[in-house]
């Protein structure tokens, strides 16, 4: 892929100690979907997204290549309408020849989903943290490794999603898969390595939260932003 789209993000690099800054070029992404380990787990995830109109998919895990001048770290994002919802989830990294690991949000446009997945993947921005751990360091509790989200109901603040990495497959399973049908995964590439099912149902919100919890290390990556709607009249 050609590096003229790319994008340049500062990362901390978050450790026991002091964090590090790193910049790092990004010249590809890609979103992992239908990533769920567990058989059922992920039926339940395609029947939840199939009540919203949202046709399942033709194989699992899915690769979709977008636009990654859609990652952003802002604070903020601008979305056509209220059909639209975040979803957390970890992703992985490939650069300066080392794997990392940070947490973002496959935000995507539930109406154009049901038309067209690979182009609703194309129609939000993707948010990333800007911190991130070495895939090294949790290679060995990955599964270990919490998931929550929040949204808001209006002031308050609820639960939206909570699970563990253990609901998907690794990152080292989803490189593998990538490699085995597409070629090597080239420096540079940042691949989200799917999410876990939303309580309650798939709903919008004004704000969405996330983190990634390591209990082993005690420490934390979290992200979070607020949606601001554009009217959609024609």
């Amino acid at each position: 892929m050609s590096g003229s789209m790319a994008q340049k993000i500062d990362f901390l690099i978050a450790t026991d100690g002091l964090p590090a800054q790193r910049s790092m070029q990004i010249d590809a992404l890609v979103i992992a979907g239908w990533a769920g380990r567990d058989a059922d787990a992920l039926e339940k995830h395609i029947a939840e997204l199939e009540r919203e109109g949202i046709p399942r998919p033709a194989r699992t895990p899915e690769f979709y290549r977008v636009g990654v001048s859609l990652l952003t770290t802002a604070a903020g994002i601008q979305v056509p309408g209220d059909a639209s919802t975040g979803e957390i989830e970890a992703f992985v990294l490939k650069a300066d020849d080392e794997l990392w690991v940070g947490v973002g949000s496959d935000h995507t446009d539930r109406k154009l989903e049901a038309t067209s997945v690979v182009m609703s993947k194309q129609a939000c921005p993707k948010p990333i943290g800007t911190s991130l751990w070495r895939y090294a360091d949790i290679r060995d509790h990955w599964d270990a490794i919490e998931m929550h989200s929040y949204r808001y109901d209006g002031d308050e603040r609820v639960i939206y999603q909570q699970g563990s990495l253990s609901a998907n497959l690794t990152g080292d399973e989803l490189l593998g898969r990538f490699e085995s049908a597409y070629g090597p995964v080239a420096s540079g590439t940042l691949m989200f390595c799917g999410t876990i099912p939303a309580e309650g149902g798939i709903r919008f919100s004004h704000r969405f939260e996330m983190e990634l919890h390591d209990p082993v290390r005690d420490l934390y990556l979290r992200h979070a932003y607020d949606i601001f709607t554009l009217p959609v009249d024609s």
